[in-house]
C-alpha cells in the first residue's frame, strides 16, 4: 500500500461514539493509512494515548452550561450547527496544505452537518454508524412509524406489536428524554437522510449477527455497506490504550480472580444513564438478596442528587462478607472476558451489547433510552442471549431475574446461544470471514474514492 494516504475522522463527542471511532481509526491505521482525528474541545480524547495519530481540535462554541447538559440530543444539535464553519475551515486548509492524498472524510452518523461541508469541498464522505443495524432500521422507519401513529409513543399502546418491524412492540421503540421531544425525531430523520447522500456506511456489527437488517438497509439506503465489526476484536498494530474518558479501577480484576467460574454478576449502566436514589436502593437490595457475587460500576453522577455511594445503607458492603465489589468505572472488556463473570446486567448501549456477545456472556437487559430498547429486544428475543428485566425495578424482581440467568432452568440454553454467537463474532474477523472481506472492500473502495479528490485539489 502507498504511504501517502491520509484519512480524516470525526466522532460525536460522547463516550459511546468516541470509543468505536478510535477503534476504527486503529483498524484503518493497521491497513497503512495515516490518521487525523478531528475533535471538539468538549470531551476531547487524550492525544498521548494515540501517539500514532494526528489530532486537530475545532471550536464547538459550547458554553460551560451547554457542555454540562445531560440532554445528548440538544448537545448534538448544537454541535451540528456550531462546528460547521470551523470544520470547513480546517478541512479546506488541510486539503490545500496536505502533501498526502486525502481520499475521504469519515464522520459519525450523528454529525449530519459534515455531509454539506464535504459536498462544498468535493470530498467524499463515509459515515460511521456506531450503533446496531437493527436499531438504524428502526430510525430509518421513523416517518412511517409516525404516519401509522406509533410515534410519539403512547403509554396506552406499549404492548402493541409494531407490525412493520417484528419482533418490536411499541415499548421497544427508541425515545429520548429531551427538553424538546420533537428534536430527537428531527435529528434521527436528518442523519438518516445524510447517510443516503454519503459514499457508504461503516458498521460496528457483523453480517451473521444482523443479516436481515443489513439486507433491508442495503435496499433502503442504496449506498455501499461495510459491516466490519466487532471493531474492538480486530488484531491491531496501533494503540492498546483505553479509549475511556473515565479512568478504570483495575483493582476489581484481582477481586474477580478470587471468585468461582461464571459466578459473578457484572453490573454497569454505561457513561450517560442515570437512576433515582430509590431505584439504586432496589438494585442494591436485589443484588444482595440474590446471594450471587457481584461487581457493580457506580459511576459518579449515576444517582440523581448523590455524589457516589451515600444512599447505600450503613454497613451494606461489610454485611456481604466480600461477595460484592463496587468501583467508579471498570475496564469492561477485561471484566467481560474474565472466567468468573457469568452475567452482565447492562443498559444495552451498543458497545456494551457487542462486547458481551463477543465474550459469550449472557445479559440482563435494562435499556434506558434511544437505541438501547431495540438492542435489548434483539438480545433477549431474537439472539436469545439475555433476559429482560421486566416490570418495575424492584428488589424482588431483581433477585428473581438474576437467579433466572445464573441458576435457572433456561440458563444452559442461553449460555449455549451466547457461546455460538461468540464463535461467529470470532470467525467473521478471520481470513475469508465476512468482516475480514468487507474490510478489504472498504480499503479498496477508499482507494477508488481517492482519484476524484486528488483531481479536485
Amino acid at each position: 500500500m502507498e504511504e501517502n494516504q491520509r484519512l480524516f475522522l470525526m466522532a460525536s463527542p460522547l463516550q459511546g461514539h468516541i470509543t468505536p471511532l478510535l477503534h476504527l481509526a486503529d483498524i484503518l491505521f493497521s491497513k497503512g493509512f495515516s490518521i487525523t482525528i478531528v475533535h471538539t474541545l468538549f470531551n476531547s480524547p487524550d492525544p498521548a494515548s494515540y501517539p500514532h495519530f494526528d489530532f486537530r481540535s475545532i471550536s464547538d462554541g459550547l458554553s460551560q452550561t451547554e457542555a454540562s447538559t445531560l440532554d445528548a440530543v440538544h448537545l448534538t444539535d448544537l454541535i451540528n450547527v456550531r462546528c460547521r464553519n470551523p470544520l470547513r475551515d480546517l478541512l479546506a486548509a488541510a486539503l490545500s496544505q496536505c502533501r498526502q492524498r486525502v481520499p475521504c472524510f469519515i464522520a459519525d452518523a450523528a454529525l449530519h452537518f459534515t455531509q454539506t461541508v464535504c459536498d462544498e469541498l468535493k470530498l467524499p464522505r463515509l459515515v460511521l454508524r456506531t450503533g446496531a443495524a437493527s436499531s438504524f432500521l428502526v430510525f430509518a422507519s421513523f416517518p412511517l412509524l409516525r404516519q401509522k401513529g406509533y410515534l410519539p409513543v403512547q403509554e396506552s399502546r406499549l404492548e402493541e406489536p409494531v407490525v412493520d418491524l417484528p419482533p418490536l412492540k411499541v415499548k421497544d421503540l427508541p425515545k429520548f428524554p429531551s427538553q424538546d421531544p420533537e428534536a430527537f425525531y428531527k435529528l434521527v430523520c436528518r442523519f438518516v437522510e445524510e447517510c443516503k447522500a454519503s459514499s457508504g456506511v461503516i458498521w460496528n456489527t457483523f453480517e451473521e449477527l444482523e443479516s436481515s437488517a443489513l439486507t433491508k438497509l442495503r435496499q433502503d439506503l442504496s449506498v455501499p455497506m461495510y459491516p466490519i465489526g466487532p471493531f474492538h476484536k480486530h488484531c491491531l498494530t496501533g494503540s492498546t490504550s483505553s479509549t475511556s474518558l473515565l479512568t478504570p479501577d483495575k483493582s476489581c480484576m484481582s477481586w474477580l480472580d478470587t471468585q468461582e467460574r461464571r459466578s459473578v454478576v457484572y453490573v454497569s449502566f454505561g457513561s450517560i444513564a442515570a437512576i433515582s436514589e430509590a431505584e439504586f436502593l432496589e438494585i442494591a437490595c436485589g443484588l444482595a438478596n440474590s446471594k450471587q457475587p457481584f461487581l457493580w460500576v457506580v459511576r459518579p453522577g449515576l444517582i440523581h442528587g448523590s455524589e457516589w455511594l451515600e444512599p447505600l445503607p450503613s454497613g451494606f458492603l461489610e454485611n456481604l462478607g466480600g461477595r460484592g465489589y463496587i468501583v467508579k468505572w471498570a475496564p469492561q472488556e477485561q471484566v467481560l472476558s474474565h472466567p468468573a463473570v457469568g452475567a452482565f446486567w447492562t443498559h444495552n448501549g451498543w458497545n456494551s451489547t457487542l462486547e458481551s456477545i463477543c465474550e459469550g456472556v449472557p445479559m440482563i437487559c435494562m435499556p434506558c433510552f434511544a437505541d438501547q430498547k431495540v438492542n435489548a429486544k434483539y438480545a433477549s428475543d431474537v439472539w436469545k442471549v439475555g433476559v429482560h428485566l421486566q416490570n418495575k425495578l424492584e428488589r424482588g424482581e431483581v433477585e428473581k431475574t438474576i437467579k433466572k440467568l445464573m441458576v435457572g432452568d433456561e440458563v444452559n440454553e442461553i449460555r449455549e446461544n451466547a457461546f455460538n454467537l461468540k464463535e461467529k463474532a470470532s470467525v467473521c474477523l478471520k481470513q475469508g470471514g465476512s468482516s475480514y472481506n468487507f474490510l478489504d472492500s472498504l480499503v479498496s473502495d477508499i482507494f477508488s474514492l481517492e482519484s476524484s479528490t486528488s483531481k479536485a485539489h
